[in-house]
């Protein structure tokens, strides 16, 4: 069996759409004329996606909240005893997104045939990534399913969690960077040539700082149009660059070489992969995979390739914070972290407290960077109005000096 996503028309005339578990679109069909239904159009939605993906380009993903709550309602479900099957029927039914219930109904057709629920995931690899697939592996082998899958819901919970902090705290300033920059530019290209009029009868030379603000002004009205073009189309270069591999990584490369930007980087990526590898030794995931898996998840391809030498030297039969050190890449203290585990046999908790370390880390200091640059923004803001204001006030004072 599997899931079909089926167009028809009802007695009336008016168009349905829906899921529908069957054999073949042949018996998809059949079945669709015993309800009354008129079938438009019947196809897998295994082979959908797949059509979908080679046509439009990139993969459609879900959200990673959908993603934790999907995974804690099956692990929900598995604990309580509840067979796969039914399980992954029930989660399908609770999600309101039609094509999120037409892959439930995939992966537990899969699972009716025989497959494992690994197998049934890796069926939709840009809905659920390698980490999911090789976990519940290790959960299906072990028979700890639940637990795996309880794992996995804490893992995308706290991904998302700690996404959605930086997102929050990078909001209000860049909503008060755009209303700085659109406040300039009003009064640039507005309100600053309707003053220079009054100047221009005057026949005197202006100040310095007025003459130059005009200039300023005549350049935003005349080449304004032309220098937001000119960014529009540095943008669109840069990011078509940055799809080549080869330049994607000497940018990367040049990123860590900002002092407050490579902390940054290193923060959030060490943290995603520690988080990672944690999750994937507890679910009994051998070493080198568990790694390999790790460090796909980086952003950094500069950190991607110290990941992957490092997995290359641990095969060889080093330790894994020392060839993780080699790279240069990881903070300190998650390498220090890492190497206790190591010794202690305890690699697993020492892998969730350099995650939760590194992260406690970067929340304090963007919060320390988000506290600095907000005043820091109000105080460059009020120094350009203020220059603003002084180049249309000082040809005033040289009138009354003159009427005076």
């Amino acid at each position: 069996m599997g899931a079909f996503e089926y167009r028809a028309l009802d007695e009336r005339g008016r168009e349905k759409r829906g899921v529908i578990e069957g054999d073949t679109p042949r018996q998809v069909r059949q079945q669709l004329r015993e309800q009354g239904l008129t079938p438009i159009g019947v196809e897998g939605t295994a082979q959908k996606e797949e059509r979908t993906i080679s046509s439009v380009g990139f993969k459609r993903g879900i959200s990673a909240t959908e993603l934790a709550i999907m995974t804690r309602q099956l692990a929900t479900l598995v604990k309580a005893a509840l067979p796969l099957e039914e399980a992954i029927k029930t989660v399908a039914k609770e999600t309101e997104r039609p094509r999120l219930k037409s892959m439930l109904l995939s992966v537990r057709a899969k699972v009716m045939e025989g497959h494992t629920l690994a197998d049934g995931l890796a069926e939709f690899p840009n809905i659920f990534p390698d980490i999911f697939q090789k976990t519940v592996a290790a959960g299906e082998a072990s028979g700890h399913l639940d637990l795996i899958l309880e794992r996995l819901a804490d893992y995308t919970e706290n991904r998302q969690q700690m996404r959605q902090s930086i997102q929050m705290a990078l909001f209000y300033p860049a909503i008060l960077t755009v209303l700085a920059l659109a406040v300039v530019l009003g009064l640039l290209v507005y309100v600053v040539p309707e003053v220079v009029q009054v100047f221009e009868s005057i026949g005197q030379e202006l100040p310095a700082l007025t003459r130059g603000l005009i200039a300023v002004s005549d350049f935003m009205q005349q080449s304004g149009l032309w220098l937001f073009l000119a960014i529009v189309a540095v943008v669109v270069i840069f990011k078509r660059l940055l799809k080549q591999e080869g330049f994607r990584f000497r940018w990367h490369q040049w990123l860590h070489h900002l002092p407050l930007v490579k902390r940054l980087i290193g923060g959030v990526n060490s943290a995603r992969f520690a988080r990672t590898l944690s999750i994937m030794v507890a679910s009994g995931v051998p070493l080198l995979e568990a790694m390999r898996i790790a460090a796909g998840v980086l952003s950094s391809l500069p950190m991607q390739a110290g990941v992957t030498d490092a997995t290359h030297r641990v095969r060889e039969g080093g330790e894994i914070a020392p060839a993780l050190e080699q790279s240069g890449y990881f903070p300190p203290m998650a390498i220090h972290l890492i190497a206790s585990g190591e010794a202690s046999g305890n690699l697993e908790e020492m892998l969730e407290r350099a995650a939760e370390n590194q992260e406690r880390e970067l929340k304090s200091m963007i919060g320390m960077l988000m506290g600095l640059f907000e005043p820091l923004l109000l105080v460059t803001m009020g120094g350009v109005v203020m220059v603003i204001v002084l180049a249309i006030l000082l040809p005033i004072f040289e009138i009354n000096q003159l009427i005076q």
